[in-house]
């Protein structure tokens, strides 16, 4: 006799997930998951197609969920932990990655380096309109001939008298186009340093990068610095050298650990509904054993990620955590979401690969979170570093 079919048990419940976090954790993700769906889901498959974004009224509806900035404190911010950060992360990124990458940028990248790195004035400037959502922030500190390698950057930096003067372009600049201010990484005489670049400052200019195919949801641009002047007050005072953009990098990789999961997350239960509803053969196509090892196997990888994020938010709140261990977490993560997304488009056949389920969608803006903030190989030569003690890099 032919068992009925038990109650459904949710991926992340195979682990007992949602036991590991606090009242308040769970609230700040169902929070930000019910604003996601109501507000942002309905749009997203249109803005792909479109590849164009309302970013300003984006960047003042998640001001006002207060998830820009989020684990920051004070001048506007919300102060969460970083497991609340990285759980919304991982709820905006169910939706789509673009939308977790402009809360990246600005939060982690730009508010967190002038947070961290600037003077009071500036974030005194800068931070409460940013927090919620009146200006928008970029980062810019890869180049067209350098992005894994930041120590070979040309765009530079030279005194004028009291004033700075800037020269150079950067590649692959998230809300770039849109922003009102770019922090703006720059060598001069005395190493790196991190400069603030309002928008409409003669000289600075941000084309956008068109016919992506992949994070098309979201804006990207070029910044192009020609001779542009700046006074002294707009150089970020508490950053010298490589290790203040690297710093900045760290804390948007930490979000992308638990991001990443999102976009896996909303492919695994899509192929899940899928699979339950569609006949195949007059059964349906969750009846079939390959079909479950392919559900069982992307569960267990998801539930490992899920695991590895919860620990590593564990240890930055409690100070503890390492940039080799930030590389484990965006190396496993980012790598399993994308098998996991590849593996649910063949689940869901010919259908996967349209807009009207969010599959293909999440694969393709994977392909660039594999590459952004760090590729795979680098992370991988970190961890290898760290085993070793050798430097592989060059």
């Amino acid at each position: 006799m032919k068992s009925s079919p038990s109650t459904p048990t949710h991926p992340l419940a195979l682990l007992a997930v949602d036991g590991l976090l606090s009242d308040e954790e769970r609230e700040i993700r169902a929070t930000v998951r019910a604003a996601a769906d109501r507000e942002l889901r309905p749009h997203i498959a249109g803005w792909f197609e479109k590849g164009e974004i309302p970013a300003r009224e984006l960047a003042r509806t998640l001001g006002g969920l207060g998830v820009l900035g989020m684990h920051l404190e004070g001048y506007g911010c919300a102060g969460t932990n970083s497991v609340a950060y990285g759980l919304a992360c991982m709820e905006l990124e169910a939706v789509d990655s673009g939308l977790r990458s402009l809360v990246s940028v600005q939060g982690s990248l730009a508010m967190y380096a002038i947070w961290r790195h600037g003077s009071e004035e500036q974030k005194q400037r800068w931070l409460p309109k940013m927090a919620a959502g009146e200006y928008i922030g970029c980062f810019g500190l890869t180049e067209p001939d350098a992005g894994s390698d930041p120590g070979a950057m040309r765009t530079n930096a030279k005194r004028d008298g009291d004033d700075w003067i800037l020269n150079g372009t950067k590649m692959w600049i998230t809300n770039g186009s849109v922003a009102d201010v770019a922090v703006v990484w720059a060598r001069t005489e005395e190493g790196v340093r991190g400069f603030l670049v309002p928008a409409g400052t003669p000289g600075f200019s941000a084309p956008e990068i068109r016919m992506k195919l992949s994070l098309r949801a979201s804006v990207t641009a070029e910044l192009v610095l020609e001779d542009v002047r700046l006074p002294a007050d707009a150089m970020l005072p508490g950053a010298r050298g490589l290790s203040g953009p690297l710093g900045c990098l760290n804390e948007a990789r930490f979000g992308i650990v638990f991001g990443a999961l999102g976009a896996a997350r909303d492919c695994l239960e899509t192929a899940i509904s899928y699979a339950k509803d569609r006949t195949v053969f007059a059964r349906s196509l969750a009846s079939y054993q390959l079909t479950q090892q392919k559900l069982a196997d992307m569960s267990v990888e998801l539930g490992k990620g899920m695991l590895l994020a919860l620990h590593l938010g564990r240890l930055k709140d409690a100070g503890e955590l390492t940039p080799e261990q930030i590389s484990v977490g965006k190396l496993n993560n980012v790598r399993e979401a994308i098998a996991i997304a590849r593996e649910c488009r063949t689940i869901l056949g010919a259908n996967g690969i349209t807009l009207e389920y969010p599959v293909l969608r999440h694969a393709n803006n994977l392909e660039s979170v594999l590459t952004y903030e760090g590729t795979s190989e680098v992370h991988s030569l970190v961890i290898g570093k760290a085993l070793t003690g050798e430097q592989a890099f060059r």
